[in-house]
């Protein structure tokens, strides 16, 4: 979830940004170039961290961040494991 703090222009322009690096890394592929894909993956993470998705969290309620866990491994768990038990219902 992106920090909600951010105006619109600054988010949009970061989601660009994002966007953009996320090109650069399925092209550095593409091209078998590790060397432009590190980059990218480096322009990802910037991107990532200026929208609050990633490095220090943007709340102060005190709540621990579970954004880099498994929901099968956080105190959601068992809310996931009801989600997969309502996908095999439908």
């Amino acid at each position: 979830m992106a920090n909600p703090h951010l105006d619109d222009q600054q988010r949009s322009a970061t989601v660009r940004r994002l966007m953009s690096a996320r090109r650069a890394v399925r092209d550095a592929k593409a091209k078998g170039d590790p060397a432009a894909e590190a980059a990218a993956h480096r322009m990802v993470d910037k991107a990532k961290r200026a929208l609050g998705e990633r490095g220090p969290v943007w709340w102060s309620d005190g709540t621990p961040d579970f954004n880099r866990h498994m929901a099968k491994n956080s105190p959601y768990a068992t809310w996931y494991a009801d989600l997969s038990e309502d996908a095999g219902s439908g």
